[in-house]
């Protein structure tokens, strides 16, 4: 799939909704092959990296099957599962009051949330800078926010074998035990991803301050930490 085939506005919007639905009963197992369960310890560390009260409410935004909002809980948050996929949050689970919205319209009151986390899907938002907004709208001042994506180490061994390793095997991977198509879309979405200078400063204009941004494992993630600006 070439950059030029990429869906774009209402139809990739169309599209990432029913590609989420037909994986959602074997995305939690290829996600652990795909990553070799480091996944699990990467949330680990982003939720920490939020930094606030226990028992305070967190939304995770695309929360697919719940990896994030069940680690949210264990550390001791109240959490609030969001996602486009009815599929992804019905194959969930132990998701208490799931929320099925597009993310760039959240069906939430303004400054309800204590932080925001969202993991690996900034490319798959339709309109990533009204996400962004509403991510903003619905976080009270000094609200916190950690977000988790894809990433290219930059170390040349490393970037070739990773290439191999995401473009050529992952799909591999995902024919075999799920859906052929949504496995190699998924390496391929990576081409709507922004800079992450350009995503620190997206995130500065819809109203987070202090934007970290870090590189996790070499760079085969990263993510983006923040805070609500008053």
């Amino acid at each position: 799939m070439t950059n030029t085939q990429l869906p774009q506005g209402e139809e990739k919007t169309r599209q990432v909704r029913a590609m989420f639905d037909a994986i959602a009963g074997r995305y939690e197992l290829v996600n652990k092959l795909m990553t070799f369960g480091l996944d699990a310890r990467w949330r680990r560390r982003a939720v920490a990296d939020l930094r606030l009260p226990p028992a305070s409410l967190v939304l995770d935004i695309a929360a697919g099957t719940g990896d994030f909002t069940r680690e949210l809980r264990r550390q001791g948050q109240r959490a609030v599962a969001t996602d486009l996929s009815f599929g992804m949050l019905h194959a969930g689970r132990s998701l208490e009051y799931p929320v099925q919205a597009d993310a760039s319209h959240l069906p939430f009151r303004d400054a309800g949330f204590d932080g925001i986390t969202c993991g690996y899907a900034l490319r798959n938002f339709s309109d990533l800078a009204a996400t962004f907004d509403e991510m903003a709208r619905v976080t009270r001042s000094g609200g916190r926010l950690s977000l988790l994506e894809v990433a290219e180490p930059r170390s040349g061994l490393l970037r070739t074998g990773f290439r191999i390793w995401f473009h050529r095997v992952v799909p591999f991977i995902g024919s075999l035990v799920s859906d052929r198509a949504a496995y190699h879309y998924l390496p391929a979405s990576t081409a709507y991803l922004p800079s992450s200078e350009e995503i620190a400063r997206m995130l500065n204009r819809s109203g987070f301050s202090a934007v970290n941004h870090r590189r996790v494992m070499g760079g085969l993630s990263q993510q983006f930490i923040a805070t609500r600006s008053s």
